[in-house]
C-alpha cells in the first residue's frame, strides 16, 4: 500500500527538498504586483513569458541598495521593470507555495557589473588581497600625505577642507589622477606606482566622490586592486558614499566612509588637540605643584630629623648613655656584692653552729672506715667474678667442637651440605665427605 502524506507532511518534504538543493539562487525577471507595506517589507512577483515567482525584500536588507541617481532602490523600482534578484528560496507551508527570500537586487544593466564584482571579489579573496594579516598600519599624525584623485574635483576640496580643521602641520601632495572612464584604470595604477618610487609620503590616500556604479568601476577593477596590494606605502580609501563598497576599499589598508571622513583616520582635530594640550598643560603644573610640595615636606622632614643624626649629638647622646649604664652598672654590682657577703655570713654561722671541731673528726673517722669496708667489699666482690670467669671460660673451652681434634680425633662432614656424620648408617657408597683433623682437611669418597 503506498504512503498517503498528509498535506503537512508532504508540504515539509518539499521544502526540505527545494531549500537544500537551491540554498542561494540568482533569478532574473519582471517585477510585477510591486507592493511595499507598511512594516518597510516589500512583497512583489518575478515573472517571464512562461513562469512567475513571489518574492519577498525584508526590510533588514534593503538599507545598502539604492539606484544611479543614489535613491533608495526600493522607491524606484516599479512594476514592468527588469530586475535581478539574489536570495534563498523558501517554502511557506500556510499558502503552500514557494518564493524567494531576496538579499541582493539590481537592476538589469547594472546587474551584470554586479556580477563582474562578485567575480573578482571573489578571486581576489581566495588570493588572500583582503586578509587582514597584509593591511598595514596607518601611522599616526603623519606629515606627509599623498593623496591620487582628479585635479579640481568635489572630492578633493572637501578633503582639504576638512583635512584644515584636523592636525597640525603637514605636507599634502597631490598626484593626480581621473578617477572615471577607461582610461582611469591605467592613470591610478601609475599614480599608486609613482607615490611608491618617489617615497615622498607617509600614507597614499584614494578619493573620489559618490556616483553610479560605472562611476566608480575604475576602482573595482584587478589592475588597480593589484597595485594597490603592491603598494608598499599603506593606503586609505574614500571611495562614493558610506552604503558604496568597492573592490579598492577591500584591498586597502584602511577603509573610510567618504572622502571627507579620510581626515578622521589620520589626524585628530586641531580643535581637539589644541584642548587636549591645554589639558595636558594644567596636569602638567598640577603634577609639577603637587611634586614641589610632597618634595617640600620631605626635605622639611628631613631637615627636622638631621638634628638626631648629627655626630656630636650621636656622641653626647652615647657619652650619657654609657654614664648612666656605668652608674647603675656600679648600683648593682654593689648591690650584689652586699647580698653575696650577707649570704657568706649567714652560711658561716650556720655551719659553725651545726658542726664543731669534735663533731668533725668523729665524721672523719667515720668516713675512713666505711671507705676501708668498702674497699675491702669490692676486692672482695671482684674476685668472686674473676673465679666465676675463670670457671665459665673452662666450661666453653671444653664445649670447643675442634679441641678433641688436638687429641688425635677427627670430624666428618657429608658434602655439599657439611652436615656432621654421627653413625656409619649415614654414609653410604660413593658419598663424598671432607675429613678434618688437627692440622686440616681432605675430602674422601666413600666406597
Amino acid at each position: 500500500m503506498p504512503h498517503i502524506f498528509s498535506v503537512s507532511e508532504l508540504t515539509e518534504s518539499i521544502k526540505n527538498v527545494l531549500e537544500s538543493n537551491f540554498p542561494f539562487v540568482w533569478v532574473r525577471g519582471q517585477i510585477s504586483n510591486y507592493s511595499p507595506v507598511s512594516s518597510g517589507h516589500v512583497y512583489f512577483t518575478l515573472k517571464d513569458e512562461q513562469a512567475c515567482l513571489e518574492a519577498v525584500w525584508f526590510r533588514g536588507n534593503q538599507r545598502f541598495f539604492s539606484d544611479q541617481q543614489g535613491k533608495s532602490l526600493k522607491e524606484s523600482l516599479k512594476d514592468g521593470q527588469e530586475v535581478i534578484c539574489a536570495g534563498r528560496l523558501n517554502v511557506y507551508p500556510p499558502r503552500g507555495r514557494y518564493q524567494i527570500i531576496v538579499e541582493f537586487i539590481q537592476e538589469v544593466g547594472v546587474g551584470d557589473l554586479f556580477l563582474a564584482f562578485e567575480k573578482l571579489k571573489q578571486k581576489l579573496s581566495q588570493e588572500g588581497l583582503f586578509s587582514e594579516k597584509f593591511k598595514k598600519e596607518i601611522p599616526f599624525n603623519p606629515s606627509k600625505v599623498g593623496v591620487i584623485t582628479a585635479l579640481n574635483s568635489a572630492a578633493l576640496k572637501d578633503f582639504l577642507t576638512v583635512c584644515s580643521q584636523y592636525g597640525l602641520s603637514k605636507e599634502i601632495i597631490i598626484y593626480p589622477s581621473s578617477v572615471q572612464g577607461e582610461e582611469s584604470i591605467g592613470q591610478l595604477v601609475q599614480a599608486i606606482e609613482r607615490a611608491n618610487q618617489e617615497t615622498k609620503v607617509q600614507v597614499l590616500v584614494l578619493i573620489r566622490g559618490g556616483g553610479s556604479i560605472e562611476d566608480l568601476w575604475s576602482f573595482n577593477t584587478e589592475e588597480v586592486a593589484r597595485a594597490i596590494f603592491r603598494s608598499q606605502i599603506p593606503v586609505v580609501t574614500g571611495i562614493g558614499h558610506e552604503i558604496d563598497t568597492t573592490i579598492a576599499d577591500l584591498v586597502a589598508d584602511k577603509r573610510a566612509s567618504t572622502p571627507s571622513h579620510v581626515p578622521q583616520l589620520l589626524w585628530v582635530k586641531r580643535d581637539e588637540l589644541v584642548k587636549n594640550l591645554t589639558k595636558m598643560e594644567q596636569n602638567l603644573w598640577l603634577a609639577i605643584d603637587n611634586f614641589l610640595f610632597k618634595k617640600e615636606v620631605l626635605l622639611r622632614n628631613i631637615e627636622k630629623n638631621i638634628s638626631f643624626l648629627s655626630p656630636t649629638q650621636k656622641i653626647a647622646q652615647a657619652r650619657d648613655k654609657l654614664v648612666l649604664c656605668q652608674s647603675e652598672l656600679i648600683s648593682r654590682f654593689k648591690l650584689f656584692l652586699n647580698q653575696k657577703e650577707q649570704k657568706l655570713l649567714d652560711l658561716k654561722q650556720t655551719l659553725q653552729l651545726s658542726y664543731n671541731l669534735d663533731r668533725l673528726n668523729l665524721k672523719a673517722q667515720q668516713l675512713k672506715q666505711l671507705e676501708s669496708k668498702l674497699r675491702q667489699n669490692l676486692t672482695n666482690f671482684l674476685s668472686a667474678r674473676e673465679n666465676k670467669f675463670q670457671l665459665l671460660l673452662q666450661q666453653i673451652t671444653s664445649l670447643d667442637p675442634y679441641l678433641p681434634l688436638q687429641r688425635g680425633y677427627s670430624i666428618v662432614r657429608v658434602r655439599p651440605n657439611n652436615k656432621i656424620v654421627t653413625s656409619t648408617r649415614q654414609m653410604s657408597k660413593g658419598l663424598v665427605v671432607e675429613i678434618r683433623v688437627k692440622d686440616g682437611s681432605k675430602e674422601a669418597i666413600i666406597l
